[in-house]
């Protein structure tokens, strides 16, 4: 009998199955894919040569993950840690750039700079004590409290309707409403102002960084760690039902809850998982160009991320628009361009775009135009670069990718309710009622992002109770 059987090999499934093997334990990872890494897969999604992001493209969380320091992943993985970290065009043809260098973007924010600098300094000086606060289950005593309050002000100040009154520019305010859109939901809100801010301050720490090559290179690194102990994985297994799984003492699902409801749940838990809710869904556009885009103001070819939607009150409407299940004729758009920094990614001069909208949960909408002409809005002549597009609804991405359901790339929808009770109330909520079985997806503290914490959290606790492990806390490898 196999020790753990992981379901899924996203970066938490795999978390997970590398935390158990390296305890000693025998280890096998089903996977219903024919590729692993779940949302960190590269593949040639348009044209021969030209290598796509299918889901996350650009990584500040994993950067500052304990688990993937723990395990040295920030050595093993050859990152680029650009100089902008984002940056945001703005109507009249300039850009508002958020540098890693927390200096050079106060002094572009002009009057506003100090003030961004009050925002996020602090946070930046404690960025280890908000990791901690925002990477883990919240139902705890933080492990640097200045470092919690100063980020739950913060959080207040920015997610209700005195937002408005820090700053006095469009740029400032643009720049972090491009940032706090992430979440995917109704704006202001606690829960956005939260992702914001976690995010801004991830740009002046370790910086928005990216693997070389694609995020596969994530899952990769850590299907090697796992197979260095021992462990198995097997793709091309679509796991229907746990009454398919074979016998095995620990059962870890790095899937969306709805599997659970194929065992035998008390009615209390499965009440909890009718009151669960799914959030927006994604359109994604992968498109092969035959140069760089023709961004009308110059610097933003140095961005490898940036934020389409104009003005904060224009990004706003457009996402309270999707939460509403209406679809904005000007949407907010979240563009990766890493071929600026990464010559590995295209042929020779050529360039590869990622890009998504939000969209109502489910929708069938192609966005290739949508997104299309949201770029030509700030990139005059950008029609005439594309060779190539690839699109996927957020219906097909639900398809493609069962625990993306509705195509809500999260596992859940993002809000204050949900990130405390995810997906129950509980100061362990990685247990299930099913013996032996537990949960270590995104649908888990402390939510989505690539960082692995929600697979190393669901594997510690498995290990206590189910081997008698005791697992010490991270320290970085």
């Amino acid at each position: 009998m196999t020790d753990v059987t992981v379901v899924g090999s996203g970066p938490n499934g795999l978390a997970a199955a590398v935390t158990a093997a390296r305890a000693g334990l025998s280890v096998r990872v089903l996977e219903a894919a024919d590729d692993i890494g779940g949302g960190v897969r590269t593949a040639e999604l348009t044209l021969p040569g030209y290598r796509h992001d299918i889901c996350s493209a650009v990584h500040p969380v994993a950067l500052a993950s304990p688990f993937f320091r723990a395990l040295g992943l920030d050595g093993s993985i050859e990152w680029i840690i650009p100089e902008i970290s984002y940056a945001h065009p703005l109507s009249d043809g300039g850009a508002a750039i958020v540098w890693r260098d927390l200096d050079r973007t106060v002094a572009g924010l002009g009057r506003d700079g100090p003030n961004w600098r009050r925002l996020v300094e602090p946070l930046v000086r404690r960025i280890d004590g908000v990791v901690d606060f925002t990477g883990s289950q919240l139902l705890r005593m933080p492990m640097d409290p200045i470092a919690a309050v100063m980020f739950g002000l913060r959080s207040l100040e920015q997610g209700g309707p005195l937002w408005n009154l820090r700053f006095r520019d469009e740029p400032a305010r643009a720049l972090l409403t491009g940032v706090m859109a992430h979440a995917a939901g109704r704006m202001p809100s606690l829960s956005s102002a939260g992702a914001g801010l976690l995010l801004a301050a991830h740009a002046h720490a370790r910086g928005w960084g990216y693997p070389a090559g694609g995020s596969q290179a994530i899952a990769d690194a850590l299907a090697a760690e796992l197979r260095a102990h021992g462990g198995e994985i097997e793709t091309g297994v679509i796991v229907r039902s746990l009454a398919e799984l074979e016998p095995s003492r620990v059962i870890l699902l790095d899937t969306s809850p709805e599997l659970l409801r194929t065992g035998l749940l008390p009615p209390r838990y499965t009440r909890a998982l009718d009151r669960y809710r799914y959030g927006p869904g994604v359109a994604k556009v992968d498109f092969a160009l035959s140069g760089p885009v023709p961004w009308q103001n110059s610097q933003l070819a140095l961005a490898p991320t940036m934020h389409l939607g104009g003005t904060r009150a224009e990004i706003v409407a457009a996402e309270n628009e999707v939460a509403l299940g209406g679809m904005p004729r000007h949407p907010y758009v979240l563009i990766s361009q890493p071929s600026v920094l990464d010559a590995t990614r295209a042929p020779a001069g050529h360039q590869v775009l990622w890009a998504y909208t939000h969209v109502p949960s489910g929708s069938t909408l192609d966005a290739t135009e949508l997104i299309t002409s949201t770029v030509q809005r700030w990139a005059p002549g950008f029609r005439d670069v594309v060779l190539a597009s690839s699109s996927l609804s957020a219906a097909q991405l639900g398809e493609h990718n069962p625990n993306y359901v509705g195509g809500d790339i999260y596992s859940g929808a993002m809000t204050l309710r949900q990130l405390v009770k995810r997906p129950v109330l509980s100061t362990r909520p990685w247990r299930t009622p099913i013996p032996g079985v537990y949960l270590c997806s995104s649908a888990t503290p402390p939510g989505p992002a690539v960082h692995g914490m929600n697979g190393w959290f669901a594997a510690r606790l498995a290990l206590r109770e189910r081997f008698g492990i005791e697992l010490p806390p991270l320290v970085r490898g």
